[in-house]
Parts: structure tokens; sequence; C-alpha cells
């Protein structure tokens, strides 16, 4: 007999989270790069030469974990920390050309996976299912009494939408 909490929402939340996490990190292995290094690497593509804190607060990461990501981006070659002109306590991290180079290679991993995870939903279906996750977002955030990085993302109403 089948376990009653692999019935949960909870119980499928986790285990799809998994399971995009599992493919997540195969894909970025073509790159060279682990989970979470391909979002330093987008951030700075947007805006180089960011402080840690700024990737800390744009990551939603504690300062600690993003010093060890950069440090192992440091060690890849892909990124370089640089002291501000005048003040050698301000460090702000900027991409190395081979950095630059991987950084643009993430949206093609992202539409992949994008399109994997929605394989066989239809544009009604995956609307509806990116509504419902944030609706969860939002109620998992005000138990925590935070937002925890829930965005206030609005879908442009379909004139088919029946939702």
């Amino acid at each position: 007999m089948k376990d009653p909490i692999a019935k949960t929402i909870g119980y499928r939340l986790n285990h799809t989270a998994r399971l995009q996490r599992a493919l997540s990190a195969r894909l970025l292995h073509d790159l060279g790069l682990f989970p979470g290094q391909e979002s330093v690497l987008k951030l700075l593509v947007e805006e180089d030469g960011r402080t840690m804190g700024d990737l800390a607060s744009a990551l939603r990461v504690r300062p600690p974990t993003a010093s060890k990501t950069i440090a192992r981006l440091t060690t890849q070659g892909l990124v370089e920390r640089r002291a501000t002109d005048g003040d050698g306590r301000l460090v702000r991290v900027f991409l190395t050309t081979e950095g630059r180079e991987r950084g643009s290679g993430v949206d093609g991993i992202w539409e992949s996976l994008e399109s994997d995870i929605v394989s066989g939903l239809d544009h009604k279906e995956r609307k509806r299912l990116r509504k419902l996750l944030r609706k969860v977002e939002k109620n998992l955030a005000a138990k925590l009494g935070a937002d925890h990085g829930v965005d206030d993302e609005v879908e442009p109403a379909d004139e088919d939408e029946d939702a």
C-alpha cells in the first residue's frame, strides 16, 4: 500500500523540487557549474561589479553563503574580487572573460529546463500552475512572517482564460 503522505501537496512539492534541482544540476554540469552558481553569474552579467552585500541580497541568501559561492567561482576562474578605489574594505565582484561566456550560456540551460518541466502542459495549464504556486508561496511566507522572496508578479489577463 502506498504511503498516505505521498498523496499530500507538500510531499508532491518537495519531490518535484528535488527532481527539478537534480535535472538543473545535470544541465549545469555541462557548463561546468553547480546549482546556485548560475544565479550569481546571471546577476553579474546584468550588472558587473556588485558588492558582496548586493549579491547576497539579490540571491536572498546570507552573506556567508554568498561569500562561499564567490570563493568557489573565484577558484574556477569565473569571477574576481577587486577592492574599490579609496576603500579597501569594499570589495566588488567582476566576471572574468570565461565567467561572462558561461553566464551567457545560462539562459539556454534555463530555457531547456523550463521546457522539460512543463512538457505536456498547454498555455492555460502553465499559467494556472504559476498562479497556484504563487498562492502557495504567499501562504508559506505569511506563516514564516516575511516575504522570503515571494514576488508580486501579476500574469497578464488572457481573454480566453476561465480561471
